[in-house]
């Protein structure tokens, strides 16, 4: 089975991700952490981010894994490394980069061959997986996002410079030709602005259960 959860930066994908995976025993996968991941990795390598060619390169020769809450890029510690304000300015070409995002989707279409998972981004519902089980688009204020990413960032960062990264990573986002962050027309929506991390993991885990019943009546009607 899978579970896809997209949205905007800052909305609560990551967490609310990672708990729904927690309450479902199943696998849950990080896509946004692979691309900050490899940005790092072309940071430390020298390459200008914008350079498309050989950032792709670049990244045919990395490896992402997640273990115990880590992100190992080839198998260095690089949990804290992603969340920095370079790592920030860096993902957004570097997740632009058609090669690359070939490259990601192929490997996160890889793992969920073998496994039930939920996975969250940008694009997941729309083209990693677009017949996805379940798929669910996490918004929120600019404000919450925000805060939220302050509490996240291991730098001093005013909290208009957040806001000024967030507006400028939308905008990069929702609009480049390739993989562009938007709504599934199937996805479900969830304005997470007013809810506690308890009751936006509960009200998704609710609808899950309620489509899984549903599912199980109609195949029991039809036979």
């Amino acid at each position: 089975m899978i579970i896809a959860i997209d949205g905007p930066s800052g909305s609560g994908k990551s967490s609310t991700a990672k708990q729904i995976a927690k309450a479902l025993d199943f696998v849950y996968l990080d896509t946004g952490a692979m691309y900050r991941a490899v940005s790092v990795g072309t940071l430390r390598s020298g390459i200008n981010p914008q350079d498309e060619k050989a950032v792709a390169e670049a990244v045919k020769n990395m490896s992402v894994r997640f273990k115990d809450g880590m992100v190992l890029l080839n198998g260095e510690d690089v949990t804290v490394a992603i969340r920095e304000d370079a790592a920030n300015k860096a993902v957004t070409p570097v997740s632009a980069n058609p090669a690359v995002r070939t490259l990601l989707v192929e490997k996160q279409r890889e793992f969920a061959a073998d496994h039930d998972v939920v996975m969250e981004g940008r694009d997941i519902g729309t083209v990693v997986f677009p017949d996805a089980d379940y798929k669910f688009f996490l918004i929120a204020d600019l404000n919450i996002r925000a805060e939220r990413r302050m509490k996240e960032s291991t730098e001093k960062l005013s909290l208009e410079d957040i806001k000024a990264d967030l507006l400028r990573r939308d905008k990069k986002d929702s609009s480049r030709s390739h993989s562009p962050l938007r709504k599934a027309d199937d996805a479900i929506e969830i304005d997470t602005s007013n809810l506690t991390f308890d009751e936006q993991v509960d009200k998704i885990l609710s609808m899950i259960d309620t489509k899984s019943q549903n599912m199980e009546e109609n195949e029991w009607l039809k036979s």
